[in-house]
């Protein structure tokens, strides 16, 4: 049977993991986790116990992950993530777990660090990410060369596989730019204004052109105006004229 993806604020979780001085650093954003459990990285299943996550201490890439024992003494893995967005931060670290068959190690699909909205979603290798697509049926993010050092990650190339295991650029299958601004445009259409007789349609081109011509109807509403008012005097002038006309003539 298939677990249900999992998104666990860590401190809450009863057993399977613990945080501690969780945001000691925020540069790298070292997080010392505990598990109670196996879990799996890419290239690596880290036994129950306790281990140092943090990004790798480059100015170039801000989306290496390095993996230390729990006192931070021992490199254990390198590995490769894309940014992962949410729309609000938490105040506690956050990992999100991947869907795998009963029994076997949770596989970690991305880490949120408190008070961040970008996180990293870690990159598997090929064969590891086809896997876990088809389990999870989801798209998942696979490095296509083996690489273990940070030199060799930051040239990497980085696909996409679907759950029937097909190729796909990371831009095209993947989420690429933060929630929020895809949120904000996703409200600024809903607040435009639409047409007459076209409930709920978004303004066209060319009704934001027509609205844009609006202030102009004053022109032709004052020459109404003046006209009717033009009209006005015409015919008193002319019933004047008429009365003076009458006189004359008696």
């Amino acid at each position: 049977m298939i677990k249900k993806t999992l998104w666990i604020g860590l401190t809450l979780l009863l057993g399977f993991v613990s945080v501690a001085a969780a945001r000691a650093d925020e540069w790298n954003k070292k997080t010392v986790l505990t598990f109670s459990k196996p879990v799996e990285i890419p290239g690596h299943v880290l036994p129950a116990g306790t281990y140092t996550f943090q990004l790798a201490d480059s100015m170039t890439d801000r989306h290496i992950v390095q993996v230390f024992n729990a006192d931070g003494s021992q490199i254990l893995a390198t590995v490769m993530t894309i940014a992962d967005y949410r729309l609000k931060a938490t105040d506690q670290t956050v990992i999100k777990f991947g869907e795998v068959p009963r029994g076997s190690p949770e596989v970690i699909r991305a880490w949120f660090y408190p008070g961040n909205t970008i996180g990293q979603e870690f990159v598997y290798p090929k064969a590891r990410a086809t896997e876990l697509a088809k389990a999870a049926k989801t798209v998942v993010p696979a490095i296509v060369v083996d690489a273990a050092d940070v030199a060799a990650l930051k040239t990497a190339p980085i696909v996409a596989i679907t759950p029937d295991e097909k190729e796909m650029p990371v831009t095209v299958a993947i989420q690429t730019t933060p929630v929020e601004k895809a949120a904000d445009a996703t409200a600024d259409l809903k607040s435009r204004p639409t047409t007459a007789g076209t409930s709920g349609a978004r303004d066209t081109p060319q009704d934001a052109h027509s609205a844009r011509q609006l202030p102009q109807t004053a022109s032709p509403l004052l020459m109404i105006v003046l006209l009717g008012l033009g009209s006005i005097g015409l015919a008193v002038g002319l019933m004047v004229f008429g009365k003076r006309m009458t006189t004359l003539v008696v």
